[in-house]
């Protein structure tokens, strides 16, 4: 008997209610989402959450496998958990040239694929990440630091959120011109002159994922998937202290596009060793056409004016900055400030730094607030946030690495402390290292060159200005020049929130006003928040919008004269 190639998946077909609905939700800019955030046994099964520690513990103290990955070496250990234990994984190793040739190599069949099928593929990939989001979320948590149910969350579904929200953004783009069209334009005298035309959506080239330690699934997937929409295979270059989180997701989309019969190769890890710095040989191969980055201003700013060959999207560091004009919920204000100041231990992009505040105070309905009262009782609200210690350790996880403890420590040496920085212990973890957030009082005139500084993690500074309107003027003075991810005001007054929209929007940054319950700053909704903004210096580009999708391919036609029909011969 002759042998039966085995039916592929039509993952298209399987996934297009969801890619229309992903599309449409792009539009509407409401809540919506197709993966629960919470880790929950009736919603992911009796099983997961245990299945998915067991996946995560199985993998330490190995080689991490990758079938037909190309390298036949291994990276040694780079990661060790901020709660206090090493993970012992190594990774397949990968020259740069091996790597991107890799890529390369793999990608005819996958452009020639079209965007459906592409989409198809990728929202597979989604569907399965989604299923391993315990997996994930224990190596969120074993490389970032951040606390169990934040890596779930931010690591899981909401990654996955941003990532499915460019794969619609990226399909919806190309699927903007007809794939065939016919042309005919009128003629005085004779038939119209006809042509045919085919419209081809077709990548760039090899694209490079750099990612961050801190939130590597949720800012590495919006480039990951745009790319792979668009006909790119990518090459995944994830930070040393935090590759396992990246290594499972190019783990499942290697199975994905294997069972849809394309080459592994379209997706391939490049980890590194600390110090041989492979991203920046592959941001200078000529082949790499795209770069997805996020950390370090230095590293970005390098990328933006040397990878020329590439294009280059970056989120990078800013000066969140926030505005105290008058309130009508004081408590509420001071109970929101101090989560976003906690979450994460401030190691997020997004954290507010810059606390603007007239010297002579604000108005409050428990009456007017000057700049050091309300830093005070900001300081309390602190105390009475993470009082609980299990509540503490959840809220605050565990710091990522020595550079935020050395931010720390000059923070206090500063001599402006309102409320110190203190450690938490967590009884479960006894390794790991937590701290509250400091909080310094700081002027605005004449502490400028400390304050227009990021200063990343637990630290913020409540700085007097003259005025509200000095405050405004500060923010956008200060977000022009150092750039920010975020900005807030506080008011109860509708020409003070006019004023600081119209800051907002001359530095290029996206505001939230009068957050007092459970909204924060820190944080956005794929689907409905934009983040980040190529309108200020903290960013490169915006995720989720179409400009983020539009340069990573191109819309090529083919054309040919329509063929004359000759009568037939009787």
């Amino acid at each position: 008997m002759p042998h039966e190639t085995p039916e592929r998946p039509d993952f298209f077909e399987r996934h297009r209610t969801l890619l229309d609905r992903a599309v449409a939700a792009t539009a509407a800019r409401d809540h919506w989402t197709p993966y629960p955030e919470s880790p929950s046994t009736k919603v992911y099964g009796e099983d997961a959450p245990r299945d998915g520690e067991a996946a995560f513990r199985d993998r330490l103290g190995r080689r991490f496998q990758l079938p037909g990955h190309p390298g036949t070496t291994y990276v040694p250990p780079t990661e060790t958990s901020p709660y206090g234990f090493p993970l012992d994984i190594s990774y397949p190793r990968v020259a740069p040239d091996e790597a991107v040739a890799a890529a390369k190599a793999a990608t005819g069949p996958w452009r020639d694929a079209g965007p459906d099928v592409r989409a198809g593929v990728a929202a597979e990939i989604l569907a399965r990440l989604n299923a391993a989001s315990f997996e994930i979320a224990h190596a969120v948590q074993h490389t970032t630091g951040q606390a169990f149910v934040m890596a779930f969350q931010a690591g899981g579904p909401h990654a996955q959120d941003r990532g499915l929200e460019a794969v619609a953004y990226a399909w919806a783009e190309q699927k903007r011109h007809p794939a065939e069209a016919r042309w005919s334009k009128p003629q005085r005298k004779g038939a119209p002159l006809a042509m045919d035309k085919k419209f081809t959506p077709v990548g760039r080239g090899a694209s490079l994922l750099i990612a961050c330690n801190t939130f590597p699934t949720w800012n590495g997937y919006p480039g990951l998937f745009a790319s792979l929409v668009t006909g790119n295979p990518v090459v995944v270059k994830p930070h040393p202290g935090a590759v396992l989180p990246l290594a499972v997701t190019v783990r499942i989309a290697r199975e994905v596009l294997a069972e849809a019969g394309f080459d592994r190769n379209v997706v391939v890890l490049a980890a590194e060793e600390a110090g041989d710095r492979t991203a920046g040989a592959l941001a200078l191969h000529p082949d790499v056409r795209i770069i997805d980055f996020t950390g370090s201003t230095e590293f970005g700013d390098w990328l933006e004016a040397t990878a020329r060959q590439a294009v280059v999207h970056t989120e990078k560091a800013g000066l969140n900055t926030v505005v105290l004009d008058s309130t009508d919920d004081y408590r509420g204000l001071l109970r929101n400030l101090a989560f976003s100041l906690s979450l994460y231990s401030g190691q997020m992009c997004t954290t507010p730094q810059n606390l603007l505040i007239p010297r002579e105070g604000f108005t409050t309905d428990q009456g007017v607030r000057a700049a050091a009262e309300f830093a005070a009782d900001l300081g309390a609200a602190l105390d009475e946030l993470l009082a609980d210690p299990g509540r503490a350790v959840g809220t605050l996880g565990a710091i990522v690495g020595d550079g935020v403890r050395e931010c720390l420590e000059r923070a206090s040496a500063l001599g402006r402390t309102v409320r110190a920085s203190a450690s938490v212990e967590d009884p479960e973890h006894p390794g790991a290292d937590i701290r509250t957030p400091l909080v310094a009082l700081l002027d605005a005139q004449g502490d400028r060159e400390t304050y227009t500084r990021e200063w990343f993690g637990p630290v913020s500074f409540v700085i007097g200005t003259d005025s509200t309107e000095h405050s405004l003027r500060v923010l956008l003075e200060t977000v022009r020049e150092h750039g920010a991810l975020t900005a807030a005001v506080h008011s109860t007054d509708e020409d003070v929130l006019t004023a600081a929209e119209r800051a907002a929007l001359e530095a290029g940054v996206h505001l939230s006003e009068n957050l007092t319950g459970g909204v924060f700053v820190n944080q956005s909704a794929a689907f409905s928040d934009f983040h980040g903004s190529a309108a200020n210096p903290a960013a490169g580009a915006t995720l989720s919008d179409p400009a983020f999708v539009t340069g990573r391919f191109a819309t090529l036609q083919s054309r040919r004269p329509v063929a004359s029909e000759e009568p037939a011969h009787v």
